[in-house]
């Protein structure tokens, strides 16, 4: 079962965020983006907008903007749609973006939210993407300003 997003007064407020937003299956990604933009505004928080070709560029752009301009940043947001076809291409490039984002995750210490959603079909896209109630750029946001929050403590709370 598909768990809605929560309407909530965000648990953390402010920062500044950098969203990457694939331009392929752009109905699905504008809307995904348009939730995240909107959490994010609510919360008080800024967020600089990327868009990309599709997908697959996705963590490229990530990472220059983890190494350019990560002191800066609470946080990146990476949106995206892929749908399956009838071929495997679909699974390598969602593979291929999940283990990168998760790298940079990693190395520059800094949150990388993955909603680069692999999707079954138009039905599925649509119930995430453009149904306020399921909109996962949304969930993104909350999870980048929760995560964001998170580090914060940690740096405030470890011994220099």
């Amino acid at each position: 079962m598909l768990k809605q997003v929560r309407q909530r007064k965000p648990s953390a407020t402010g920062g500044h965020f950098a969203i990457v937003a694939s331009r392929y299956n752009d109905r699905y990604v504008t809307a995904l983006l348009r939730g995240a933009q909107t959490e994010l505004r609510q919360a008080q928080a800024t967020a600089r907008v990327v868009r990309v070709p599709g997908a697959y560029e996705i963590p490229v752009v990530a990472k220059a903007l983890a190494r350019r301009a990560g002191a800066q940043l609470d946080g990146i947001i990476c949106l995206g749609v892929i749908l399956r076809g009838e071929t495997a291409h679909a699974a390598h490039i969602g593979e291929a973006v999940s283990t990168a984002l998760m790298q940079i995750q990693l190395e520059h210490e800094m949150p990388v939210i993955h909603e680069v959603l692999l999707l079954e079909n138009v039905d599925q896209a649509r119930k995430r993407c453009l149904d306020p109630r399921h909109n996962r750029g949304r969930e993104a946001a909350q999870t980048a300003l929760a995560m964001a929050a998170v580090m914060r403590s940690l740096r405030n709370d470890l011994p220099i």
